[in-house]
C-alpha cells in the first residue's frame, strides 16, 4: 500500500487528476484481468485525456454563460413537425462554425427558439468552440455602459472574442441612435470573421424599421442576413404546457 500512496502523491505533484481518480480502479482491473503493464498504462492515459477534455468543456460552457443548459436530444421534434429537424441537426456539426457562417431563427414565442440557439452553442462547445450566450438588450445595455465610462471597446471585444455568439430576443424594440451605431460595430467586425446565432420574434424584413438611420440599417443587416441560415420556426407555443396548473388539469382529468 505505500507503493500506492507515494504513485498517488507523484500523480498528484503531476497534476495528473485524472490518473489519480481511476488509479484504483485501473489496479483492480489490471489485477483481474491479468493485464499488461502496457495495457495498464494505456487505460490510465485514456482517463487522463477524458478527463482533461471534460474540464476542458466544463470550462468552456461556464465562460459561454448560457442561461439554461440545453441539448438537441432534449428538444421535442415532434410538438411541433414543421421544425427542420434535420436542417438543425446538420446545423450542429457546426461546419458554419469553420465556414464563418451565422444562424438567425425567428418565430412567434414558445417554439423553441432560445432552446435550439442554447443547443447548438453546447453542441459547439461539445466541439472545442468558443461560445458566449447574451440576450441583445443586455449586451446593448453593456455596450452602453462602456460609452459612459470609456470600456466601450475592452467591452466590444469581449463579444468579439468567441468563435459563436449568441444574441437571443434580437429586435425586440426600436434602437437608440447609439445602439444602432454599437450594433453595427459588432457585426460589421464579426461579419466573415466569426459567426452568430441570433434569435428574434420577427423577421429579418422587419428589423429595418427599428433602425432609426436607414443606412446603418441596411449597412448592419445586410451583412448578417446574407451570410445567414434563416430558419422561421412555425407552430405551438411548447412553453404553455409548461404552465404549473397543466400538472393540476392532468390530475383532475385523470381522477
Amino acid at each position: 500500500m505505500a507503493d500506492i500512496h507515494q504513485l498517488e502523491a507523484k500523480l498528484r505533484s503531476l497534476k495528473l487528476n485524472g490518473m489519480l481518480d481511476t488509479l484504483n480502479l485501473r489496479l483492480g482491473q489490471a489485477q483481474k484481468d491479468n493485464l499488461g503493464f502496457i495495457h495498464f498504462l494505456e487505460m490510465l492515459l485514456e482517463d487522463e485525456g477524458q478527463y482533461r477534455n471534460n474540464k476542458r468543456l466544463s470550462s468552456r460552457i461556464a465562460k459561454a454563460r448560457f442561461e439554461e443548459q440545453k441539448s438537441l436530444e432534449e428538444f421535442d421534434f415532434t410538438f411541433n413537425p414543421k421544425v427542420p429537424s434535420q436542417y438543425i441537426h446538420d446545423l450542429a456539426t457546426c461546419h458554419f462554425i469553420e465556414k464563418k457562417e451565422s444562424i438567425i431563427l425567428c418565430g412567434p414565442v414558445g417554439v423553441g427558439k432560445t432552446h435550439l440557439a442554447q443547443a447548438l452553442g453546447h453542441q459547439a462547445c461539445r466541439l472545442g468552440y468558443r461560445v458566449l450566450f447574451s440576450k441583445a438588450n443586455r449586451l446593448l445595455s453593456d455596450l452602453g455602459g462602456g460609452r459612459a465610462d470609456g470600456t466601450w471597446e475592452d467591452r466590444l471585444r469581449r463579444y468579439l472574442k468567441p468563435q459563436l455568439l449568441i444574441l437571443d430576443d434580437f429586435a425586440l424594440k426600436e434602437l437608440s441612435t447609439f445602439q444602432a451605431e454599437d450594433l453595427y460595430e459588432l457585426i460589421d467586425r464579426r461579419y466573415r470573421n466569426d459567426s452568430m446565432v441570433v434569435t428574434a420574434n420577427r423577421s429579418p424584413k422587419d428589423w429595418y424599421p427599428l433602425f432609426p438611420n436607414p443606412v446603418i440599417a441596411e449597412s448592419a443587416l445586410d451583412r448578417l442576413i446574407s451570410c445567414s441560415h434563416v430558419i422561421t420556426l412555425t407552430g405551438k407555443s411548447y412553453r404553455a404546457l409548461l404552465r404549473p396548473d397543466k400538472a393540476l388539469e392532468k390530475e383532475v382529468v385523470n381522477m
